[in-house]
């Protein structure tokens, strides 16, 4: 559809000037965002957030090769979304790796041609900086070429107090022993209502995005989460990409936004109930539309399942997130679509290939590795 044709139907106003602003390249303010979260209809939003998304990115959609690590489960923090982690008192299925262990993960994978270890997990209290800092320094030593993306701002946050070190600081030790990036995890919801009634204990707001903005300033790239689905309104939302929206303008770097839905079972919030399908695609196009300065919008896979990922890449995602290989279990064990996540190379491809986009194999940074049109 074309805007000319849009302007012959029966569109209100307000979404016909949203719309004339995207096709012009302007971006929209808060209030144009919270309008299309209250009034815009999803096939609307699909084409809008298409148009934004094909002139970034063509049809191409991305992926890597990459699997996780997850140090431990056991962590100093109680949010009551979190249905992986448990306290050092629990027990039960509570787990910690050594150092030794977790190089063994990454030894499996020799000769195999990952770009990619995540590292991420909970926040241990005798984990410190300097415990991570020789573990990184390990995996480098193992696959010098393999790019490290460890640790979410909560993570970092701990280890930094605890070490009485700047974020900076921080973020330059970890760097000068290994550390090529940081995942998004952590953000949740940044609006301190929210918070305080989910994750009151853990890393505030501020603190998430000043750690992002000392990556950035260091020359460290990172990507961004939102935790929605769940209390948070429309407006929190926009708020939440609003702080995002502004770092990126002042850093530019972020390389990926990356929704994230609430699951609920086994967690304190399983009286909420999870949005529906239709209300993730709204979120991914919202998100698409209202993130001018980020190149990139992730669907991961695992949480949302084959099918909504690949229903996803009609409403502004671009990236898939990777292969996986069984080696994350933070949804899984909060009832994910997928219970054992891993898909080959080839699943991969000719999951994307079946909705007619270009398969796109990338490295961390979105270098391109590999293309299957």
């Amino acid at each position: 559809m074309e805007l000319a044709t849009l302007k012959k139907t029966a569109i209100s106003s307000e979404l016909l000037a949203i719309a004339e602003k995207v096709f012009a390249e302007i971006r929209i303010n808060n209030d144009e965002c919270l309008t299309l979260y209250n009034t815009a209809e999803i096939g609307f939003l699909g084409w809008l957030a298409n148009i934004v998304r094909e002139k970034k990115n063509g049809n191409q959609v991305f992926f890597n090769r990459n699997f996780h690590i997850e140090p431990t489960n056991l962590c100093v923090f109680h949010c009551k979304f979190c249905s992986y982690s448990r306290t050092l008192k629990e027990g039960g299925d509570g787990w910690f790796m050594t150092q030794e262990q977790m190089l063994h993960i990454v030894q499996k994978y020799d000769g195999q041609p990952v770009t990619e270890v995540h590292i991420v997990g909970g926040v241990h209290p005798k984990l410190t900086i300097q415990w991570f800092g020789e573990v990184l320094q390990q995996i480098k030593k193992m696959r010098p070429d393999l790019h490290i993306k460890g640790f979410t701002a909560v993570e970092l946050e701990y280890m930094f107090r605890k070490a009485k070190v700047s974020y900076v600081d921080g973020m330059k030790y970890l760097q000068q022993h290994g550390l090529d990036s940081i995942p998004g995890g952590g953000a949740e919801i940044f609006a301190e209502e929210i918070r305080d009634q989910i994750c009151a204990d853990k890393a505030s707001a501020e603190a998430w995005l000043g750690i992002h903005q000392a990556a950035h300033q260091i020359g460290m790239h990172s990507n961004a989460t939102m935790l929605y689905g769940h209390i948070e309104k429309f407006e929190h939302r926009v708020d939440h990409m609003s702080r995002l929206r502004n770092l990126q303008d002042e850093t530019k770097g972020f390389n990926t936004f990356i929704p994230l839905k609430f699951r609920k079972e086994n967690n304190e919030m399983s009286h909420v109930n999870e949005v529906s399908v239709i209300e993730d695609l709204r979120n991914y196009a919202i998100s698409r539309i209202y993130l001018d300065n980020f190149n990139h919008i992730k669907a991961y896979w695992p949480m949302i399942g084959r099918q909504t990922a690949q229903l996803s890449l009609a409403f502004g995602v671009d990236d898939l997130d990777g292969t996986i290989d069984d080696s994350t279990k933070i949804y899984s064990m909060a009832g994910a679509e997928e219970t054992n996540p891993s898909l080959t190379t080839e699943e991969l491809v000719k999951m994307i290939k079946a909705v007619g986009r270009s398969a796109v194999e990338r490295d961390t940074l979105y270098g391109v590795i590999n293309e299957w049109n």
